[in-house]
């Protein structure tokens, strides 16, 4: 679900002003912007990003993202908060500082378009190896049920049964060193561009090896399949 406000961190006379984690806000003619790009204009644009996300969408490095089959109006998000440096990124925030609007909505609409699906002849990394099914299981349970005890919701209600849903950064096809970095920075802080803080959330309450396992999860490629699939031994 889309959320239409910043995040508002309650503060006194003394006390440091409220950090805006993102210049992004979802009204109607900015999410037509970022939702009617040209993609054939896109993909003149994303040679110059193939050098790390790989001429398919699909890195060959684990630690950077792909971008094949990203759901626009996320992708368009996070270029404008790497330029406007509400997320931090040496190498993202100087690329995505020079591109218009347009440029940004052009990007988004390719690489929406590009097929997750596998290509034998590419240099991907995903999926990563198979994963210990007690490490699956632990996965599954927190996308599907995640834990009421300590307040942690399922990954899907916000990011689908399959990984996808609108407005959400897809993870069905995402590397599985980048959902880790991403998980880490979000529960130290490191990063925090989430509008309303439910990843920053979500994530300081994950221990250590739960990020690890649902990093390992949607990176061995399970997040295709029914949400919760624990393949057999």
């Amino acid at each position: 679900m889309l959320c239409f406000a910043f995040f508002l961190a309650s503060s006194s006379s003394t006390s440091q002003p409220p950090r805006v984690p993102s210049n992004v806000a979802w009204t109607s003619p900015t999410i037509n912007e970022a939702s009617h790009g040209n993609a054939l204009r896109g993909l003149l644009i994303a040679k110059r990003c193939e050098h790390c996300h790989g001429s398919e969408g699909f890195s060959a490095n684990s630690d950077i993202p792909n971008l094949a089959a990203i759901d626009p109006l996320s992708f368009w998000k996070q270029m404008q908060d790497f330029a406007s440096r509400k997320r931090n990124s040496a190498i993202m925030s100087p690329v995505a500082a020079p591109l218009s609007h347009a440029d940004v909505a052009d990007l988004a609409a390719y690489y929406s378009l590009m097929p997750a699906s596998a290509d034998p002849f590419d240099k991907r990394v995903f999926p990563s190896p198979a994963i210990p099914p007690a490490q699956s299981a632990r996965a599954a349970q927190l996308i599907v049920l995640g834990d009421a005890q300590r307040g942690i919701p399922p990954c899907q209600s916000c990011h689908g049964p399959v990984g996808f849903k609108a407005g959400a950064p897809p993870l069905s096809s995402q590397n599985e060193d980048y959902l880790f970095n991403q998980l880490r920075d979000f529960s130290t802080g490191a990063r925090s561009n989430d509008i309303n803080m439910p990843m920053r959330t979500v994530a300081s309450l994950l221990t250590e090896d739960e990020r690890h396992a649902l990093a390992a999860y949607y990176g061995s490629g399970l997040g295709q399949l029914p949400a919760g699939t624990v393949l057999p031994k």
